[in-house]
């Protein structure tokens, strides 16, 4: 195809794709032509006669597949974020074939034999600190996925790897259908009685949207829960909200994802069994800083039982409250948010569902998220109107350097639609590469409900929380600066990547910061400071019950992925495993449940943290840590982000993580900073 856009360079700022021009059928050709070029740069790599040595082994590689990563950066943020039924088609076609592609170069015995050659005389070839670890890595991942097996379980390697990437994509496909169609349809306004202005006018949107008008519906969030949750004063309302949540991936229907993920369970334990592991947490876990599942497994269990503890204590407050009322009844699960709202105003005179109109979300953007990376790097954003990404919604900025040099492209994509997967997430273009003369392009995803045409949009705290933690992952996908293209941006362990974007949460509530952002869509009135006062003071409040719901989906993780294979050859019943699973931790509190039920538990099955779902609060040690670092140093100082940027966000994945926290640290983190601030220390 000669007109194809994607199979030509770039022509506009950055490479950024030319979205306008790209059509769903462009993808699938685009993709043939990019495996047959990797294959044949790859290939040039193997037939050299002579020995390997850096430059004619380790450069050509960084240099190959250039084609194919831009292709499958173009097309999977589309299929993220506006899946429509034919970018689904192409996905899942595309698949088994992206699979074979990466094994063939993963498993290829001559460029391991190349790379293992440079590996076993890395002292002798005068190489710096970044190829030195570009050889380390390359080594350890190529012998990880399996390139010294033997050819017969290399086949059969091959095999299930192209199987688990058509189940993981039918998994995120079934899950986005049944959220879709568990949507609650609201007959009576009254029913979202408890609601704001703009959250109300949001279901009127989505009811328009899908063709009911004269309804309201409400959207379902990827997680259990729901924001709205804390606010609907109608029992039966929020019971409904999250009875539809819950249900997703399990009703037996065509979407029912329990089949799906067994045969996903079961697939991943063959194949660490047959790379030579024990389970697939062990695969997993032998290539982190965590190292092995039972470091995993000793640190969940530390937190659970103070976790469960506190939640037992919040949940008798709330119990107190509904035991006061004229119809008392037992707390269940969709009345721990709003009774807790009663709790947190009656301890600390503190409604934060009051708090949206202060959080206008243009302005947390511009006077917040960007002005505090703005007065901690010198970074700059300028909106390009005339830049468009690939849907309407999306705005792109150009980013630069305090010098005024150009840093990169960032696309901001807000609102959440129909074609969008749940969550929040970031992801990268383009990357930068010093080798390849490239730039970073990174997007931010959320899925805020979309007001109607005319209305602002307010954000909760929660919301605000999220786009400041996926900004932290943009500035790592920014200011990561390497030679190598693997390791740009993020491309870090996967217990380390979430690190960044939870030290950028720390200026939320910075006062510079809040004062900036948080004033009245109305009055333009700051949050007054008693408000401010009482969300210092309440910031351990309800953390029994946040530790507990995430550290049930980890230990959910992790007991699914413990499984020898012959555990996961057998018939196991999905609900009676995670039962089984929440009380061996004892996380089985019904009033608190987990945050991921397995049928819609879509970072382990079908995005990219199995038995890595613990890499939030594995993370969150180092996190905690940093945060007493910039209190004790200043906080929100040009020398703090300069130190921080250079000596851990810039460096990309070219260093080994915990070594370069040491380097910006000086010593290695210690956990007493996360208890206190999750209230469970003693």
């Amino acid at each position: 195809m000669t007109d194809n856009p994607l199979l030509s360079p770039s022509t506009l700022p950055y490479g950024l794709p030319d979205y306008d021009a790209i059509r769903a059928e462009h993808y699938l050709p685009a993709f043939e032509q990019a495996f047959a070029a990797h294959k044949d740069e790859v290939s040039r790599i193997t037939v050299v006669r002579s020995m390997p040595t850096f430059e004619n082994t380790m450069v050509p590689l960084e240099t190959s597949g250039r084609l194919l990563g831009d292709v499958a950066r173009a097309f999977y943020t589309v299929s993220s974020a506006d899946a429509t039924d034919e970018i689904q088609a192409i996905e899942e076609q595309l698949a088994p074939l992206m699979s074979a592609h990466q094994d063939s170069i993963q498993l290829d015995s001559a460029l391991f034999w190349r790379i293992k050659t440079l590996h076993d005389r890395l002292d002798e070839l005068g190489l710096d600190a970044e190829q030195r670890y570009l050889v380390e890595r390359h080594f350890t991942e190529m012998s990880h996925a399996g390139a010294g097996l033997d050819d017969e379980a290399k086949a059969r390697l091959t095999e299930l790897n192209q199987r688990l990437s058509t189940l993981t994509t039918q998994f995120e496909k079934n899950l986005l259908a049944d959220t879709n169609d568990l949507a609650v349809i609201f007959d009576d306004p009254a029913e979202l009685d408890g609601l704001s202005e703009g959250e109300v006018s949001a279901a009127v949107q989505a009811a328009a949207d899908r063709g009911l008008d004269g309804k309201w519906v409400v959207t379902l969030t990827l997680f259990t829960g729901h924001p709205y949750l804390s606010s609907l004063t109608d029992r039966a309302s929020r019971e409904r909200l999250l009875a539809a949540s819950r249900s997703r991936g399990s009703r037996g229907n065509a979407h029912d994802n329990r089949d799906t993920l067994r045969e996903i369970v079961r697939l991943r334990a063959e194949r660490a069994a047959l790379l030579g592991y024990d389970s697939h947490a062990a695969y997993i876990t032998s290539d982190e800083t965590a190292g092995s599942p039972a470091a995993v497994h000793d640190l969940l269990r530390e937190l659970a039982v103070p976790a469960a503890r506190n939640a037992v204590r919040e949940q008798q407050k709330l119990q107190a409250i509904v035991d006061a009322e004229a119809a008392p009844f037992p707390i269940a699960a969709h009345d721990w948010a709003y009774y807790t709202e009663k709790v947190r105003a009656a301890e600390y005179d503190l409604d934060r569902t009051a708090l949206r109109p202060w959080f206008e979300a243009e302005r947390v953007l511009q006077d917040g998220v960007f002005r505090a990376a703005t007065d901690l790097y010198g970074i700059t954003f300028t909106e390009r109107h005339d830049l468009h990404g690939y849907h309407p919604d999306n705005r792109v900025f150009e980013v630069h350097n305090a010098d005024g040099s150009a840093l990169g492209l960032y696309v901001l994509d807000l609102y959440t639609r129909d074609t969008k997967r749940g969550g929040a997430w970031m992801n990268s273009i383009v990357l930068q590469s010093r080798l390849r003369g490239t730039a970073p392009i990174v997007v931010n995803n959320l899925n805020v409900p979309k007001p109607a045409a005319g209305r602002p949009t307010l954000l909760s705290l929660d919301e605000v929380t999220t786009l400041f933690h996926e900004f932290g992952h943009a500035l790592h996908g920014l200011f990561a600066t390497v030679t190598y293209p693997h390791f740009a941006g993020t491309n870090v362990f996967r217990d380390f990547v979430e690190f960044p974007s939870q030290v950028n949460e720390m200026w939320i509530y910075w006062p510079e910061i809040l004062a900036s952002y948080a004033r009245h869509i109305d009055t333009d009135e700051p949050l007054p400071a008693d408000v401010v006062e009482k969300l210092h003071a309440s910031e351990a409040f309800n953390q029994g019950f946040a530790t507990s719901e995430y550290l049930a989906a980890a230990w959910l993780d992790q007991a699914w992925h413990s499984l020898s294979s012959a555990e996961a050859a057998e018939d196991v019943d999905v609900a009676a495993f995670e039962a089984a699973a929440l009380t061996d931790i004892g996380l089985d509190n019904p009033a608190v449940p987990t945050r991921y039920s397995s049928t819609y538990f879509a970072h382990v099955f079908s995005g990219g943290y199995s038995a890595g779902y613990y890499s939030y609060i594995w993370s969150e040690v180092l996190d905690a840590d940093t945060v007493e670092w910039f209190r004790e140093n200043g906080g929100l100082r040009r020398e703090n982000g300069d130190r921080f940027r250079d000596r851990l966000l810039g460096v990309g994945g070219s260093k080994d993580p915990l070594e370069a926290y040491r380097d910006f640290r000086g010593r290695d983190a210690v956990i007493q900073p996360l208890l206190e601030r999750r209230g469970l220390a003693d």
